[in-house]
Order: C-alpha cells, then structure tokens, then sequence
C-alpha cells in the first residue's frame, strides 16, 4: 500500500526516538535520509537494515518525481532528515507536498524537535510564537530583522554556532540591548545548556566562550508598553 512516512528522529538522545517510529522504519520497503552516513549510525543502533536512498536539499528538485512513481507502484516509503523532524528547517516539504498533489497518503509521525523544548525551557511567553527557523545570510535579513521587531509573539530562531555572535549584534542592533531572550545548545546532549537574560548580556557571554552544536535563540515579543 503506497504511502509516505514522516519519521522524526532524535535530535541527540537516541532515546528520544518513539517505538512507532522504529517500528515503521523497519516495515516500510524504503528510507530516505537527508544524510546516508549519519541515518546509517541510527539504522545500526537499533537493528533496522530498511535500504535507504539519499534525500536531501541539493536533489531533492530532481528526485521527487522518481519518489512519486516508486509510491504510486505501492511503495512504502519514510523520510527522516539527520536530526528531528523532517520538513523543519530540513528536506521534505516539496515531496510532501508533490504527494498531497497525487492524493498519496501522508503520515507524519510525533516526534523530536529543537525548537519545543528551546521554548519552553527559555522562560519566555510560548502561548503565541512565531518560528522564524534559519534568517537569510544576506539578502533580505536586514527587511527580517525590521520586520521581527515589531512582533508581539515570542520569535524562535536557528543558528549555527560560527554565525551566533553575528545574529546576536543584530538582535541588540534591531530589537534592542534590553530585549530579553534565551538561547538554547547541544539540546538532549550530554553538554545541554541554556543561557537567559538581555540580548546584551548574552552577546558578551558567548563572545567570551564560544559555542559549540547546533542553537535555538529564543526572543521575547516587542513589549505593548512603549
């Protein structure tokens, strides 16, 4: 029966993976990994030998028409993406979409992702966010940073850790030194940490120590009091 899984896998802790998810990796006839290296390690972890195919942001234009066919002759298919859930920040929305398009099953399964634990560990407002991911490097992230100013919900970002201080001058320099955020690291991992307190503070605390894994920065909302 031709479907498409959306398979969350752990963003660190192989312990955050669900029963279900191992279940369907090892039933379905075919994986798609963003990275085959690194879903490799996972797979053999936990005895899954499910073939995999690469899938990621440099092929995924090329190879989604291939993928339809394979679903369309009964194929059971699960995407996962190198860490958390894919489609977020990672490859899998044009082939979900491309399977909508063909009224091809989709069954995105629950599962981890960096931003929900960043948000609510960070002590901020999370009744209303807004998930910004990964901003442009260059073209268009001035017109962001303006944009994101001026909102009231509490604002999600990802970032590298050789891009940090640069976004974070950009918070101090756009929404101001005061604005309270948090930023997150190395989530589930054995060097978990989280800092909080002003955008100022946060920016010379990290130009002191240099970060290591990947980052959540989460930023309170523009203030109604002006």
């Amino acid at each position: 029966m031709m479907k498409l899984y959306i398979v969350p896998t752990p963003i660190g802790n192989l312990e955050d993976i669900t029963l279900r998810a191992i279940n369907v990796l090892k039933s379905v006839d075919l994986i798609l990994a963003e990275d085959t290296r690194t879903s490799g390690k996972l797979l053999k972890h936990f005895e899954i030998g499910t073939q995999m195919h690469s899938h990621h942001m440099h092929n995924e234009h090329k190879t989604v028409q291939g993928i339809i066919q394979k679903l369309k002759m009964g194929t059971t298919i699960a995407l996962i993406s190198d860490a958390g859930t894919p489609a977020i920040s990672d490859p899998g929305f044009l082939l979900t979409r491309a399977c909508v398009e063909n009224d091809i099953p989709v069954d995105c399964l629950p599962g981890a992702t960096a931003f929900v634990p960043a948000l609510v560990n960070s002590g901020l407002p999370n009744d209303k966010f807004v998930f910004e991911g990964f901003l442009p490097v260059k073209k268009g992230r001035q017109t962001r940073f303006l944009l994101l100013a001026e909102e009231p919900r509490t604002i999600i970002l990802y970032e590298s850790p050789h891009k940090l201080i640069k976004t974070l001058s950009h918070i101090c320099e756009y929404f101001g030194e005061d604005r309270q955020i948090s930023v997150s690291r190395e989530l589930t991992k054995l060097y978990e940490e989280t800092q909080r307190g002003t955008a100022k503070s946060i920016l010379e605390h990290y130009t002191n120590r240099p970060p290591k894994g990947e980052i959540v920065i989460v930023v309170a909302g523009k203030s109604k009091v002006s």
